[in-house]
């Protein structure tokens, strides 16, 4: 018999919620910047780096906002996900195991070689004068949604490649500013070029951490990566949407098929 707690629905974490606010205006930002971009396009404005550099409150804004989130992650913090919080000693908690186990690390390169073609492509038409800034810093703010879109609901990553159980244990969690401030390398400004520094730093040092102390991201030798420590409960939420989402399949199919009946 399911008892009350068992039926009871998972309340949204705090850092499930921050999630959430920064899918908010990370989407708002992108649709400002496209509105700037179809201005400009029809002839109605200055292009998005001069529209952006008109209103130098909001760039700094803007350009703190993504600055701050990339140094909360270089140290501790109850606010931020246990996918990037494990790197550190404090939450490190041995379960006793020695036996290192993360089958996801050798389909890293292959994330990575997919990301550079990927970007390459786009960079190679920024160069040949098809693609300009204003087209790479709208695939960054897109590439800002599609981060969280892949913390929330779905991610390509965890589901093909890297076969995680959850965000939690992958191996490339912090690698996520760098591959979103990516297209910024080939839009020569201050604020730009300083998020991509600022990016890769914070990839560089988790790659360090994870040369130096395996057994912190594996959970076989971390107990902090299990289940029953998890802080995020995201996966509730994500089975909850996948659980709505093929009620959403069935009703249409339902309806489908009813309408075909003569």
């Amino acid at each position: 018999m399911t008892t009350k707690r068992q039926r009871r629905t998972p309340k949204l974490t705090i850092v499930s919620l921050l999630h959430y606010i920064r899918l908010v205006y990370r989407s708002v930002l992108f649709i400002l910047l496209v509105i700037w971009y179809i201005r400009f396009r029809l002839g109605l404005g200055d292009g998005l780096t001069a529209e952006i550099e008109k209103y130098p409150g909001i760039l700094i804004l803007v350009w703190l906002v993504f600055v701050i989130e990339m140094i909360f992650r270089f140290f501790p913090s109850r606010y931020e996900s246990p996918g990037c919080q494990k790197q550190f000693a404090r939450n490190y908690i041995k379960s006793g195991n020695t036996d290192i186990n993360i089958p996801e690390n050798h389909a890293t390169f292959l994330v990575a070689l997919i990301w550079i073609i990927f970007n390459g492509i786009f960079g190679a038409l920024h160069m040949a004068g098809i693609f300009d800034d204003e087209i790479m810093i709208l695939l960054c703010s897109a590439y800002s949604i599609c981060d969280i879109i892949c913390i929330l609901f779905f991610c390509p990553f965890q589901t093909w490649l890297l076969k995680n159980k959850c965000c939690s244990s992958c191996r490339i969690y912090n690698w996520d500013y760098a591959m979103m401030f990516t297209p910024l390398f080939f839009v020569r400004k201050y604020y730009t070029w300083s998020l991509l520094a600022l990016s890769i730093a914070l990839m560089l040092r988790w790659e360090i951490t994870f040369f130096r102390h395996p057994e912190r991201f594996s959970e076989q030798t971390n107990e902090y990566l299990r289940c029953e420590n998890c802080t995020e409960k995201l996966c509730t939420h994500k089975r909850q949407l996948w659980r709505l989402w093929k009620q959403i399949e069935q009703y249409t199919a339902k309806r489908i098929a009813r309408l075909r009946k003569p």
